[in-house]
């Protein structure tokens, strides 16, 4: 092993199982249905509009649905760029205490 990644190794932080397996995962979960958009609306609708039947009117959309989600569960650079973004988020949470859903709320403007 190069220099070079034994020290790129030693710089990232150790992750836990949880946030490997679970936390990087959730976030990717997350991310993939904002990049495929389109088609979770277009499977939405389909749902709404087919009611009771959608298992056997709608799998067209859901293909198109579950290949968009999978090309990026399966992407290593994906996986990388939402890991990168979780150490951010962990990080700035070790530095302030406020979690992200938190920091994002609207202080009241008089009290």
């Amino acid at each position: 092993m190069s220099l070079l990644m034994e020290s790129a190794k030693a710089e990232e932080p150790q992750l836990r199982h949880v946030e490997k397996d679970v936390l990087i995962p959730k976030l990717m979960r997350e991310r993939a249905k904002e990049r495929c958009e389109e088609k979770v609306q277009a499977f939405n609708h389909c749902c709404k509009e087919t009611g009771f039947f959608m298992v056997f009117k709608c799998r067209e959309e859901n293909s198109a649905l579950k290949d968009c989600l999978t090309m990026h569960y399966k992407d290593p650079a994906f996986f990388e760029e939402c890991k990168q973004e979780y150490l951010r988020e962990k990080e700035e949470f070790e530095r302030t205490g406020i979690a992200k859903k938190n920091r994002t709320q609207k202080l009241p403007t008089s009290m």
